[in-house]
């Protein structure tokens, strides 16, 4: 296989000219991939790689497979009127995104290397009109696979059957060897597979409140990573209806609550492309069927996770889960903030019939944004809803600082604050880029209190309300 160019060090100028997209090794074979993809519903045709290009498959000591793709690095017969250059601010936003979503434990794909190119790309941020010359730069990323739903629909859209059935076949023996040689069973199984990781992804973005922003099927991957950091954002105030995508602004198609919904339908969509490989349509309609059923599932336990729950009792947690959300939406409170702060809840030997409306929300005070504008109603929905989440704790006889550790260990302290990145962005783009690796060293231990680091867990500041790249971002982002 592929000589690991990773040994190198990464100061060396080889290093630079390989992942800048200047040189190539001996032994790479650099190509770009077909795709299509639906698009904000609607079938967009032939996508492809317009400036990504794969230099080629790292087969590392332990025996693990990781392709190697460069973002940003030129054109590719895809790129059609393009220049497939990307610019400083949205391959940092990749960089630092994708580690810290791996960090966070959300399947995500890697990123190696971010080298500046030295030369100006033109790009219109949220495309009024107003181009501007910005730093180029390129990311290498590293994953498994890139392949996507959109490789297989765009075989089944040109009907190139046989080619859909190769490529099938060579996912399946280079990813998914445990499933055995490919036939109509195992392509049933496959998908179903697809489905299931396809779930997981979805909850742990969830829970860490991540909007990917962009959910077309060119943007699925199917090893269920995390793929195509562009409009991106992280939920701050707690918003089912926000999506940080200025073009999705009108229909909110990807907001963060339609997220599980939209992945079934991508699923929908893959599962269509893939009929012509079962014949069947049973058996693609139970895969779909499973991940409703996987993402149910999971998400119970990841709520449970969460709020430090033992068990999921369905007859009071559906309820409490419910009414949480609800509560949540009610003033402008912040996501991350409020788990760590429920962590600190106390339940052993107190009388939670005794304690008045402020004292129970105390605790979270901190996490709401404007706390000295909240109405006593208000204030009354959130003391009702503590008050069922203690006396729910004290039914399991939960023990406060072991419940603190476990939630402590699921919601994470140090999320990628869009505030944070466009301050980096705002450095580096100055040629100070120590900001980068400050951030990438926090974000590599979001779930530690890193008390030196505090202000990096602080509510989003006003001036970043609605500032450009802090609160909503272009595809260009």
């Amino acid at each position: 296989g592929l000589s690991d160019p990773l040994k190198d060090d990464a100061s060396k100028q080889q290093f630079t000219d390989v992942f800048s997209g200047n040189k190539l090794l001996p032994e790479m074979d650099a190509f770009a991939m077909c795709y299509g993809g639906h698009q904000f519903g609607n079938w967009a045709g032939q996508l492809g790689d317009g400036r990504a290009i794969i230099l080629g498959e790292v087969i590392n000591q332990q025996g693990q497979r990781y392709t190697l793709q460069l973002k940003g690095a030129g054109p590719t017969p895809y790129s059609r009127d393009s220049d497939g250059l990307a610019v400083l601010r949205s391959s940092m936003r990749e960089f630092l995104c994708s580690e810290a979503m791996h960090h966070l434990g959300v399947p995500t794909t890697r990123a190696l290397s971010l080298i500046t190119s030295g030369e100006l790309v033109r790009r219109d941020m949220f495309y009024d009109g107003n181009a501007q010359n910005e730093p180029g730069a390129i990311v290498c990323r590293v994953a498994p696979s890139f392949l996507r739903f959109g490789n297989f629909e765009i075989l089944a859209s040109r009907e190139e059957f046989g080619l859909l059935k190769q490529l099938a076949d060579y996912s399946i023996r280079t990813d998914f060897p445990h499933l055995g040689e490919p036939s109509k069973s195992i392509y049933a199984q496959w998908f179903d597979e697809i489905c299931r990781s396809t779930a997981d992804m979805v909850v742990q973005w969830m829970r860490v409140g991540f909007v990917h922003g962009v959910m077309n099927t060119d943007n699925m991957s199917i090893l269920g990573l995390t793929i195509d950091y562009g409009p991106y954002g992280w939920l701050e105030d707690f918003d089912l209806n926000w999506t940080p995508n200025t073009t999705d602004a009108k229909g909110r198609r990807y907001r963060f609550g339609a997220q599980p919904e939209i992945a079934l339908w991508n699923l929908a969509q893959l599962g269509n492309a893939l009929y012509t490989l079962i014949e069947d349509i049973g058996p693609l309609q139970t895969a779909v069927n499973n991940f409703k059923h996987s993402y149910t599932e999971m998400w119970r336990k990841m709520m449970c996770d969460k709020l430090g729950l033992f068990n999921f009792v369905i007859d009071t947690d559906i309820k409490l889960f419910e009414d949480l959300e609800n509560v949540l939406q009610l003033t402008e409170t912040d996501m991350t903030i409020f788990y760590r702060r429920l962590a600190e809840a106390k339940t052993e030997d107190i009388n939670i019939a005794a304690f008045s409306d402020q004292e129970l929300v105390a605790p979270i005070m901190d996490a709401f944004y404007t706390p000295d504008d909240i109405e006593d109603g208000t204030i009354y929905q959130w003391a009702t809803w503590m008050r069922k989440y203690l006396q729910r704790l004290q039914s399991e006889k939960s023990v406060d600082a072991d419940r603190k550790v476990s939630m402590n260990t699921v919601n994470p302290k140090y999320v990628l604050r869009n505030y944070l990145a466009q301050l980096a962005i705002d450095k580096s783009e100055q040629g100070d880029h120590s900001e980068i690796h400050k951030l990438q060293e926090i974000l590599r231990h979001p779930y530690d209190e890193q008390p030196e680091h505090e202000t990096y867990a602080e509510k989003r500041p006003d001036w970043a309300r609605n500032r450009a790249g802090c609160s909503m971002l272009s595809c260009s982002s």
